[in-house]
């Protein structure tokens, strides 16, 4: 740390101001970025975490994120009530450790997400000049030395609970009574969750579907790279029941998305598919039906693995098998895709649990 021009500052001065510097760094101090602070534009000293997370949001809504409403309620739910009113520029250590102390235990997989996304955000309010000095949220060499790193965290929580954390899901036995009980109910929300649960696809995928993605004469629908999860392009063969959905958008269609808001002028809120289940009195999710999708793939169906992963749009977990398998298999999915049609839309009472009993690996 600079003391000042040998030309301005005289020795005995520079030895005061490198005592007075030394004090500080006893007491817990950090001379650079006080000094650094002090620059700061004046107007810095005013904006608030929550401030400074609405214009974050703003920039990268719907440009560089996908889940922009799941960012904005862990943002209020677990940050904004502990922090949301301190100055950016003054949030230390402390702050982030009274956010994620409560959660990481218990939630380990949010927590280290949550840490993730306040480290990003400080690290843009420091380029945009709110803030100076280190991330207090960085993990590396930092929060590490605090807290377990998130696959441990997850393990001492299975062990000490004695089950695994996943989307809350619907037993498949139980599928075909929920799907007469959801169409009987109308609406864009309906249709949408039904449209889901056909096609295993994710939310995200589905609210924000085009019309310009779907081919109607082929029956396939195509999301496109940016969309999926894994960054790949995704065919997904629609079923006879599907079409019908997307038929019946059709006839109301109000602009670019399938599933469009009450407004007509954006997509459908994930929100809106959750609290048709809270109506309908499921306490699962609608991530939890891909999971209702697979058990009936192993238990019910003699269809391999991969091509039920297929399905699900998983990436293969061999790298050298995933480097030489190119085709999407769309022709097998299809008549998975149709067999899992007839299933949801099976009368509940012919509804039949036969065990599989398989010679090695089943294929059709």
């Amino acid at each position: 740390m600079g003391l000042g021009p040998l030309s301005t500052v005289r020795l005995s001065e520079a030895r005061e101001r490198a005592r007075a510097i030394r004090t500080k760094r006893l007491d817990g101090i950090d001379p650079i970025d006080e000094r650094r602070a002090a620059r700061l534009r004046p107007e810095a000293k005013l904006v608030t975490f929550d401030q400074a997370m609405q214009g974050y949001f703003a920039e990268h809504e719907g440009v560089t994120w996908k889940n922009s409403n799941q960012r904005r309620r862990q943002f209020l739910t677990h940050v904004s009530a502990k922090i949301g009113k301190v100055p950016l520029r003054d949030i230390d250590t402390t702050h982030i450790t009274s956010v994620l102390d409560p959660i990481w235990k218990d939630k380990p997989e949010l927590a280290s997400r949550l840490r993730g996304r306040i480290e990003a955000l400080l690290d843009w309010g420091k380029v945009r000049g709110h803030r100076s000095g280190e991330n207090p949220a960085r993990w590396k060499a930092h929060l590490d030395h605090i807290y377990p790193a998130r696959a441990k965290a997850q393990r001492a929580k299975r062990e000490r609970t004695g089950r695994a954390e996943h989307h809350p899901a619907l037993p498949y036995v139980k599928l075909p009574a929920f799907m007469v009980a959801l169409r009987e109910r109308t609406g864009s929300s309906a249709w949408a969750l039904e449209f889901a649960i056909l096609t295993a696809a994710r939310t995200n995928e589905v609210l924000k579907a085009t019309w310009s993605e779907i081919d109607m004469d082929a029956k396939v629908w195509t999301v496109p790279a940016n969309r999926m999860k894994m960054k790949r392009e995704h065919r997904v063969p629609l079923c006879g029941r599907a079409m019908t959905i997307l038929r019946q958008m059709a006839e109301i269609r109000r602009g670019d998305f399938v599933f469009p808001n009450d407004a007509g002028d954006g997509a459908m809120s994930d929100m809106a598919l959750l609290m048709l289940l809270r109506r309908m009195h499921k306490q699962v999710t609608v991530h939890g039906f891909r999971s209702t999708f697979r058990d009936w793939c192993a238990e019910q169906t003699n269809f391999s693995r991969e091509i039920a992963e297929q399905a699900l749009a998983h990436s293969l977990p061999d790298a050298t098998e995933a480097a030489y398998r190119r085709s999407d298999m769309l022709n097998k999915r299809k008549l998975l895709m149709a067999a899992w049609d007839r299933y949801c839309t099976m009368p509940p009472s012919k509804v039949t649990v036969v065990p599989i009993r398989r010679k090695g690996r089943a294929s059709l």
